[in-house]
């Protein structure tokens, strides 16, 4: 692979770790009951292959590393070759999976395997290629995907905080037994009971106002960190989020429902929530700011008031399987704390807003 110069962005940087810190989690989580097992610490490397081990299961650690893999590269220096951004992406992200499952020695809910180790290089490697040769064309201050960011995100720091946010956002979809665009339920990780029983009239409209309430959240949020309106654009997000949580009721649930989502509080919320974001995208940006968190803050008490909803609880059985364990909680993190890291981003956008004029 050739050394052309590069002039890359920040943004890969910041991707790179804030996906490197979720693989953390999602590998050790619940990181409780730390004992001492008196094995090696390596005596997993010489293992046999073990007879548990799925084909989904080779594929889900192959598939975790290849993201991470794919932005490192045009994250690295500009001076260093292609050849070598990826030799050191792989090598990096070997040495990470081998910690992880070393310290997963400690963890009872935990089982170091070589295979494991095997599959996140091995998809290491694959993302490392194709950032090699498709990454820099995205990240690249002469890329698209930077000329894009540069006529309608924010510039600096604060713009890719609010892009990685949208994408977190992205993620969360990806959790099939929550509600459309549902998150910030933190009875999981409070170990809190519902505080409402389950009554199907009840569930409904609370679904409805959950889904509306979260759809102009985010499409407000995605229009207070633009510099140019673009409604294309939010209009793109949204029907990214349907895609993903299409793609998450295809693949965990038994068989496959791509539109299980699609229940009709689910759809009373959606008929209510686009026209209510058409009409708030109107506002001035201090309005609209203002609005997404509003919308936030209604979309998170009524998601914790929330019951569940028994009928998606029993059909995602494969959530508890093997390495989609350890998927799922990263999901669930990420989908309860999402709101609450908007509202920081909300406060931040607002507070720069206000020191313009004084400056």
């Amino acid at each position: 692979m050739p050394v052309r110069p590069r002039l890359t962005t920040a943004l890969p940087r910041h991707l790179a770790i804030a996906y490197g810190l979720l693989v953390i989690y999602a590998c050790l989580n619940p990181f409780s009951g730390w004992r001492e097992t008196g094995l090696p610490l390596f005596d997993f490397l010489a293992a046999p292959w073990p007879h548990y081990y799925r084909g989904i299961d080779l594929i889900l650690n192959v598939l975790g590393f290849l993201p991470l893999g794919f932005v490192m590269v045009p994250a690295m220096p500009s001076r260093l070759s292609r050849s070598t951004c990826v030799l050191l992406t792989v090598v990096l992200c070997a040495m990470l999976s081998l910690s992880l499952e070393t310290v997963q020695n400690f963890l009872p809910t935990r089982v170091p395997s070589n295979v494991d180790l095997g599959c996140n290089t091995l998809g290491a490697l694959l993302g490392a290629l194709a950032g090699a040769y498709i990454g820099h064309d995205l990240f690249d201050r002469r890329g698209w995907l930077h000329r894009w960011r540069m006529r309608r995100i924010l510039h600096g720091n604060l713009g890719d905080a609010g892009l990685m946010l949208l994408g977190l956002w992205l993620f969360t979809q990806l959790s099939p037994e929550s509600l459309l665009f549902g998150s910030g339920d933190l009875r999981s990780l409070l170990a809190l009971p519902t505080p409402l029983s389950f009554s199907a009239p009840q569930f409904l409209r609370l679904e409805a106002s959950i889904t509306a309430s979260h759809l102009v959240a985010v499409g407000l949020l995605a229009r207070s960190m633009m510099r140019e309106p673009s409604p294309w654009s939010i209009a793109t997000l949204i029907v990214l989020g349907l895609a993903t949580k299409t793609l998450a009721a295809s693949s965990f649930f038994v068989p496959g429902q791509p539109l299980n989502w699609l229940t009709p509080g689910a759809s009373v919320g959606l008929v209510a929530g686009i026209p209510i974001l058409g009409l708030a995208l109107l506002l001035p940006r201090a309005g609209v700011q203002v609005l997404a968190g509003l919308a936030l803050l209604i979309a998170t008490v009524l998601a914790n008031l929330a019951p569940d909803n028994p009928y998606l609880q029993a059909n995602v059985p494969l959530l508890n399987q093997g390495h989609f364990l350890n998927f799922h909680g990263a999901t669930v993190l990420v989908s309860s704390l999402w709101p609450f890291l908007a509202l920081v981003y909300l406060g931040l956008l607002g507070s720069l807003r206000s020191a313009g004029p004084r400056r």
